[in-house]
């Protein structure tokens, strides 16, 4: 296709005119206290603006590793304060959209895609993007490959609304950055990913404090939180009658109904055990049990809808017990030398799990101890009473309600 060159040398490797190096030694020296890469394309294209570069649009197309999402764009436009950040979900390279737009020839292995956004150009077609473009006022579009370690290839455009589009010098000037901006995005990138993957796999606060330095064993904190300990009933017994692809989509629907309402109302799962899970909702915030007794309330009505699915399916509802307490947690770093793992442990866990146990035994999905119940202001008619029970491996009987409804 035309719009495809290869990219031409405006410089020789390694040097660059002095008119040239205003942003780019902005660039490598002076964006270091630059967390987040949106703010670092929105600065960028402000100060070729300054430097006289008409920049009127730029994006970064990136693939990102995250649970939800391939990729992401961030798009900048001048009189903007924050660049527009939109996410893509997994599976989006298959779809027509995708397919249709220039990055894409990028992605392929391209090395510059360029177009001069002429009325009379029938190749205008060939992309929405360049269309949509065109009938904005903007004259001319480039789109390079920005090349981060392990092969990783992203994408950066630039478009001017400039008569007669760039000139030869802006398009070297521009191609100048290129390696500075590829290691300025990777360094960003990298960081987001640990943050990303850290609270992907131990949840926001843990991995807070795990980038803050708690990576010592025995290193921590002990936190006062109303505790949620959850788990499934008779998974060994599903787990024969199905394949494996069955159980694990069951899982995923089971922990979605349960995860979403206790993060939505400032819970954090701390960890998935099997088939179970712990929770907890820190006492910092002054509406910690209430806000967990909702998410439970919501839980059930997504466990209910579930259910209906797998029986439309054929499959048996799932059944589960939830035990619930509060107390002091402590909150760190457990394990060997070498391997880690940031958990909750402490009596006031034993206690919610050991309320789990027994909602096998009092037939109830959910069992609440008498100290969290008295930590829950005006829902007193949301209980009823079951009366003291011994526990596990604790000396004195503890006082359990139970759900109304």
């Amino acid at each position: 296709m035309s719009t495809i060159t290869h990219m031409p040398s405006h410089s020789k490797k390694g040097t660059w005119p002095s008119e040239r190096r205003a942003v780019l030694d902005w660039l490598m020296n002076e964006t270091s206290s630059q967390r987040f890469l949106d703010n670092l394309l929105v600065e960028l294209c402000e100060r070729l603006l300054a430097d006289g570069v008409p920049v009127a649009r730029s994006s970064l197309h990136l693939r990102i590793q995250h649970p939800q999402w391939q990729g992401a764009r961030i798009l900048w436009q001048p009189g903007v304060e924050e660049a527009h950040i939109d996410t893509f979900d997994y599976d989006v390279d298959t779809t027509e959209l995708f397919l249709r737009r220039p990055a894409t020839e990028i992605y392929n292995g391209a090395s510059e895609v360029r177009k001069h956004l002429v009325a009379s150009d029938n190749e205008i077609a060939a992309y929405p993007l360049f269309e949509e473009l065109q009938r904005d006022g903007f004259t001319d579009y480039v789109a390079w490959p920005i090349e981060h370690t392990w092969g990783k290839r992203h994408v950066v455009t630039f478009a001017t609304k400039q008569a007669n589009g760039f000139s030869e010098h802006e398009i070297g000037y521009l191609q100048d950055l290129l390696p500075a901006l590829a290691l300025a995005s990777e360094i960003r990138m990298k960081n987001a990913m640990a943050r990303t993957l850290l609270e992907t796999y131990v949840g926001p606060h843990a991995s807070a404090a795990i980038l803050a330095g708690a990576t010592t064993r025995g290193s921590g904190q002990t936190v006062s939180a109303a505790i949620m300990i959850c788990d499934l009933r008779d998974f060994t017994a599903l787990s024969d009658l199905w394949p494996r692809d069955d159980i694990i989509e069951i899982l995923n629907g089971y922990f979605d109904a349960l995860c979403e309402p206790v993060e939505t109302r400032g819970g954090e799962i701390l960890k998935f055990m099997g088939d179970g899970l712990l929770a907890i909702f820190p006492l910092s915030n002054p509406n910690a049990c209430a806000d967990l007794l909702e998410a439970i309330k919501d839980g059930r009505q997504r466990m209910s809808a579930l259910n209906e699915e797998l029986a439309d399916g054929g499959k048996s509802p799932l059944r589960y017990g939830i035990g619930v307490h509060v107390g002091d947690v402590m909150y760190g770093n457990i394990g060997s030398r070498k391997r880690l793992d940031f958990t909750a442990i402490g009596p006031a866990v034993n206690i919610a799990s050991r309320l789990e146990e027994l909602t096998k035994v009092v037939k109830r999905p959910v069992l609440l101890s008498s100290d969290f119940v008295k930590l829950v202001e005006g829902s007193s008619s949301a209980f009823f009473d079951l009366g003291s029970h011994d526990l596990r491996g604790l000396e004195k009987p503890v006082s359990v309600f139970g759900l109304v409804g």
